[in-house]
């Protein structure tokens, strides 16, 4: 398991995409961001997103739950992209049970070590700015922080990207 977390535009995602096609497995890139109800700006940036993927990638899109995406992936290598879309639809799903939440990310961990997938899991760090104003806003900085802790205690590896550059955090170098 890896997970590749940064700010916004850091360069994750590129570095993630680059990290799963040196496993040399068959790579299943899961969109987390739903696609419907969406606005011209997010459609844009989903069809980029697909665009840019190889070819031979199949993508799984619109599903979020862990144990049928363990058995879609079993064996193989699963790019996810990323957790914090991931976590806000599970807010919805969850209302707002942060612990509720919590235990389905660690259920869903163990799941995908169970089914032999090789894991990258792409995220944002979102806790190194001010304390937002809004209740619902904190509670969700505070669940990403507390997400991103759970993948990192579980995975082999974990990078930092910060500008494009990669800084490893857990794990031998490569």
């Amino acid at each position: 398991m890896h997970l590749i977390f940064g700010g916004s535009r850091s360069g994750k995602s590129s570095f993630a995409e680059a990290t799963a096609s040196k496993y040399g497995k068959q790579v299943i890139y899961v969109a987390t961001c739903r696609t419907t109800d969406l606005d011209t700006e997010m459609q844009a940036r989903i069809r980029r997103h697909r665009e840019q993927r190889p070819s031979n990638w199949e993508t799984i899109e619109n599903i979020f739950d862990f144990q049928k995406l363990a058995k879609c992936c079993s064996g193989k290598t699963m790019l996810m992209d990323c957790l914090t879309m991931w976590l806000g639809n599970a807010m919805g799903t969850y209302h707002n049970d942060i612990d509720a939440i919590l235990d389905e990310l660690e259920y869903g961990l163990q799941i995908l070590k169970e089914h032999h997938v090789t894991t990258i899991i792409v995220s944002n760090e979102v806790g190194m700015g001010i304390v937002p104003m809004g209740g619902e806003t904190r509670a969700y900085r505070d669940l990403v922080g507390w997400a991103n802790q759970k993948v990192a205690q579980h995975a082999d590896f974990v990078d930092f990207i910060a500008a494009g550059c990669p800084l490893r955090l857990k794990g031998k170098t490569c």
